[in-house]
């Protein structure tokens, strides 16, 4: 009898030093809207996405490569850069075959967490590209974490109910000894049928809707429109 890869869930960014990545896929979640905007700018052919986890990063990278910047301190455009963390503003027709450089306030800084502390392989995830990831973490047969970014180290709604999903689609292939996945999964299943019901009490909705940003959000909670996986490749994020 073959014995099942694992798969945990991290609440937090705090939280993620207590797992072993090696030999480990880290899933990167940050629905509203680091991981969401990475999917929309490949899915319109973005040739890559540099993350970076400071706004000068950013800068001097963008500078250097001629590449587009982009990127949000607390949910708004960052002082320097060119644009900001909305996936509506990387349609295909303004950034297919072009560089971007994000930067995020919770999103692109636990990648740069997660590869610090030896993740063997990083990919990102949110609604728009899960069945994407689904069957990557599926057909690899390595230990998986999903790791939801929160909101400056502190639990998200919109996060923790990525993970759910991604555990109630695969959890018959893994072994799954982790209460952070359990709780994840029932929180999904209980509220798949009214999200929006749920979600309206959040924090990070209540945040982004001050700044009109409804849209996004629900671009941001929809399954599969912009379902590629973007994988961290010497550097940058690509899709594969």
């Amino acid at each position: 009898m073959s014995v099942k890869p694992t798969l945990n869930t991290s609440l937090s960014p705090s939280l993620l030093h207590l797992y072993d990545l090696s030999n480990t896929i880290v899933v990167i979640i940050d629905v509203f809207r680091a991981t969401s905007t990475i999917a929309s700018a490949l899915y319109n052919g973005a040739e890559k996405i540099i993350p970076t986890d400071s706004v000068r990063g950013a800068i001097e990278i963008g500078t250097e490569l001629g590449a587009i910047t982009a990127g949000e301190r607390d949910g708004k455009v960052a002082d320097g850069l060119q644009y900001g963390n909305s996936p509506k503003e990387y349609g295909k027709d303004f950034i297919y075959g072009k560089v971007l450089v994000l930067t995020t306030t919770n999103g692109t800084r636990q990648l740069h967490m997660a590869l610090k502390n030896g993740a063997s392989e990083v990919v990102t995830g949110s609604f728009p590209n899960l069945s994407a990831v689904c069957d990557h973490i599926l057909r690899s047969g390595k230990n998986v974490l999903l790791a939801c970014s929160a909101w400056k180290d502190r639990v998200n709604m919109e996060d923790t109910l990525f993970a759910g999903a991604v555990v109630d689609r695969v959890k018959d292939f893994f072994d799954i000894q982790c209460d952070s996945s359990f709780f994840a999964a029932n929180l999904y299943r209980t509220n798949k049928d009214d999200i929006w019901g749920l979600l309206k009490d959040a924090t990070h909705y209540k945040r982004l809707s001050n700044y009109g940003l409804r849209d996004d959000m629900e671009f941001c909670m929809t399954p599969d429109v912009a379902n590629v996986l973007p994988l961290y490749i010497d550097g940058a994020l690509r899709s594969i």
